[in-house]
């Protein structure tokens, strides 16, 4: 008796088996490509809290006065496209209630134009394209896809060097859990600015060449872990003028213990990281695993149908018995 195949166990058979090649190309080959920093960002963080600044209208140092740092992101789609890297140009401003609403950035206490390039892929720098600084480290605006549980070299700004942060576990972000890394920024002469030597305690100077200063008190970054995005972010700047040569701080220009994120920014953040990461594990998981359950199933059943067969009626084994005739 000759047995053939169905065309239905045929197409289980072969459905399952497209299914599980599909599954390990969608968690090692599409995943991976999906994991690339965007191009077309455009994105603004904000930060709040109060501290003191040096007000140069009053020429002095006013205290317990609200500070707001606002940061845009936007990407430069043409000189990203096609190339590998993604090329953002970043705008920090530090305001005073005095320069809110700015009208004009330069209006504003503080003021830094950027350009950010880094690779897609890894998000380590990429020295091109007119980058302002040329930063190093591993993180920045955002974390490497995939954070791990370790320490990573965060670029302070402010300091214009990384400096290293320690994971110190997990916290949770509007409802949203993610990883934790803190650190300091011990004060570190940063440069120095022509200012009036009555500033820094010499008032028989008109101009002194004077030190500026910068430490941090407190760093605190709390990451998504899958796309490395920044769900929270809390800094503490302190900036000073000494003499030169002195030991000691003559003029305070910023301090602010916390200044973080807006409840705002924050519910932003975990908004697009759940769907950054929902996106990202539905083809590193969700879909990997399901096809290669179905996939498994059906090529099963397929090869049992396949196995058996079924009687062709047309064959010598299905003619009638001549003892039945």
């Amino acid at each position: 008796m000759r047995r053939k195949p169905s065309p239905f166990a045929l197409v289980l058979l072969g459905l399952g088996t497209f299914l599980l090649v599909l599954a390990p190309m969608l968690a090692w080959y599409v995943e991976p490509r999906a994991a690339v920093n965007p191009v077309d960002i455009d994105t603004t963080a904000v930060y709040t809290g109060t501290g003191a600044y040096f007000d140069t209208a009053q020429i002095q140092t006013l205290f317990d006065k609200r500070i707001t740092i606002t940061q845009q992101v936007r990407g430069d789609v043409a000189d990203s496209e096609h190339s590998g890297r993604a090329v953002w140009d970043v705008t920090t401003t530090v305001d005073t209630d005095k320069s809110l609403p700015a009208a004009d950035p330069y209006d504003a206490l503080e003021f830094f134009p950027n350009r950010w390039v880094t690779d897609r892929k890894t998000n380590q720098p990429v020295h091109c394209c007119q980058e302002n600084p040329r930063f190093e480290g591993d993180a920045y605006l955002k974390f490497p896809f995939d954070v791990q549980k370790h320490a990573y070299r965060w670029w302070d700004n402010s300091l214009g060097a990384p400096i290293t942060l320690a994971y110190r576990g997990t916290k949770k972000i509007q409802g949203y859990t993610g990883y934790r890394f803190t650190g300091t920024v011990p004060p570190t002469k940063i440069g120095s600015r022509l200012v009036p030597g009555s500033i820094v305690d010499q008032p028989a100077r008109p101009q002194v060449l004077a030190e500026e200063w910068y430490s941090n008190h407190g760093i605190e970054l709390v990451v998504d872990q899958r796309t490395g995005r920044v769900l929270y972010a809390q800094v503490g700047p302190r900036r000073t003028l000494r003499a030169p040569g002195s030991t000691y701080d003559s003029t305070l220009l910023l301090d602010a213990d916390k200044l973080a994120f807006t409840t705002a920014t924050q519910k932003d953040q975990v908004k697009q990281a759940k769907k950054e990461s929902g996106q990202l594990r539905l083809l590193g998981q969700t879909l990997p695993i399901g096809a290669g359950v179905l996939g498994f199933v059906l090529a099963a059943v397929g090869g049992v149908l396949v196995v058996r067969g079924r009687r062709d009626p047309g064959s010598p084994g299905n003619s009638p018995s001549p003892l039945t005739m």
